[in-house]
């Protein structure tokens, strides 16, 4: 058994449907090898745990595929709230352009405490202007807050960030240890993650959609926030298939009950930077001490090497500091920053953090040492730079009614059409035992 480093090849899985979407980088054909990438992983857990007589041929629908690396729901009845702060987006600086990330309160306060200015979109412009890009990027870091300043792609390899992450690998995997794993007899081929558990601590978008694509094949997902998080505009989105609770890990109950919830996990998931669950008590020798048996996945946003490894990030920050939308603004011949039309670097490091999962869990089933992985968004920038475009069919503008499932989803926001499942194996069918639902909603205790 060998562990996932690379995309797979396009032939070694079953391409169908047609559209992409409009971009200067390769976005499809990302969505079609991560997605795929989870496929193929899975189908090696299977033949490993003698569900199959042989790994099943793994099929990404292309279209579906792209169109999961947008919002998976359509609300009937209903709006989804904005998925930006007011705040939130590009701004001209004196010389270039920087954006601002205030989704979260503290990187709101943190950019207009910085600026200087009142809570609207005029007065940050203005305030905006009167900065050095650069220079206002790292004073709205340092003030705990998450700001990129636009750069080129050869500024970018030039940056000591940059060629960091330009030499780390796709996925890193470290410290191996044998572990053993937890029988789990409702496991079948239709349902190969049945009964397993997963402990999800990540926010947003990467790693919810890892572990929204375990529980699409039968993993038992429990996902614990702080209590009174929310996500609005994202959480209907990523929480599908998942039980979402809420645990005060600074309480002596929420340290304990978080504690027996690790001691009973089979896949940790988290997305905290470096040093964070350190801060908690909670380093690597604490959780492998407590969850020997876990198979554990993480990710950070700038790499997990140089000066910026413990650098707050999200998918639109990585995409302005890798040269992503300077790339696209030259492309495009616009004298505003191009991203993408997707958030793709969130989307494909999700996929690719689940495949990692299942390798994981496919190298203990054979008895082999089973390492930790790590991936980030801006490594996974450098992969994207990389690849090259092939797929065909006509640019993507908006799902048609045939996209979706035809039946309703009663989320936990209102009723709603959830995008039919972009994967698929001769074996399993990719579908969500649970509606989407509000962060909190559920005990923090695994099911009996």
């Amino acid at each position: 058994m060998t562990l996932l480093t690379a995309l797979p090849a396009p032939g070694s899985y079953r391409l169908a449907g047609t559209g992409r979407w409009c971009s200067v980088f390769a976005v499809t054909e990302l969505a079609n090898a991560s997605i795929a990438a989870a496929g193929l992983e899975l189908a090696q857990l299977i033949s490993a745990l003698n569900l199959a007589p042989v790994a099943p041929e793994v099929t990404v629908d292309q279209r579906l595929a792209s169109l999961w690396f947008s919002c998976s729901l359509r609300p009937v009845g209903w709006e989804l709230p904005s998925l930006w702060d007011p705040i939130a987006g590009n701004y001209q600086a004196a010389d270039g352009w920087i954006r601002l990330h205030t989704n979260l309160p503290h990187h709101r306060r943190a950019a207009l405490q910085v600026l200087g200015c009142e809570g609207n979109r005029s007065g940050a412009e203005a305030a905006v202007r009167h900065w050095q890009a650069g220079i206002l990027e790292k004073e709205i870091v340092t003030a705990g807050g998450a700001a990129a300043a636009m750069r080129s792609r050869t500024d970018w390899l030039a940056h000591p960030q940059g060629s960091a992450v330009a030499a780390e690998p796709l996925i890193h995997w470290i410290s191996p240890r044998k572990i053993q794993l937890r029988n789990r007899p409702e496991a079948t081929a239709d349902r190969p993650l049945a009964g397993l558990r997963v402990l999800d601590l990540t926010r947003v978008l990467a790693g919810p959609v890892s572990t929204r694509t375990l529980a699409g094949f039968g993993a038992e997902v429990l996902r614990i926030d702080p209590p009174g998080w929310d996500e609005p505009g994202v959480i209907s989105d990523i929480s599908l298939g998942k039980r979402m609770a809420s645990l005060d890990l600074r309480s002596n109950e929420g340290r304990q009950r978080f504690e027996t919830l690790l001691s009973n996990t089979d896949v940790l998931v988290h997305g905290y930077r470096p040093g964070v669950l350190d801060g908690l008590g909670y380093g690597a020798d604490a959780r492998r001490r407590i969850a020997p048996n876990a198979v554990e996945v993480t990710l950070d946003a700038y790499g997990w090497t140089g000066p910026w490894a413990q650098r707050r990030g999200f998918d639109s920050l990585v995409q302005m500091s890798a040269g992503i939308a300077e790339t696209g603004r030259v492309q495009a011949r616009t004298g505003n920053p191009h991203p993408l039309p997707v958030q793709a670097l969130d989307h494909a490091t999700g996929y690719l953090m689940a495949a990692a999962v299942l390798s994981a869990l496919a190298a203990a089933a054979q008895g082999e040492e089973v390492p930790a992985a790590r991936l980030s968004l801006a490594r996974t920038a450098e992969l994207l730079a990389g690849l090259q475009k092939y797929a065909e069919g006509l640019d993507l503008t908006k799902p048609a009614d045939s996209d979706y499932n035809p039946e309703i989803e009663n989320s936990g926001w209102g009723p709603g059409r959830r995008l039919a499942a972009p994967l698929g194996l001769d074996t399993s069918r990719m579908r969500w035992d649970r509606p989407a639902s509000r962060c909190g909603s559920a005990p923090a205790c695994w099911p009996q």
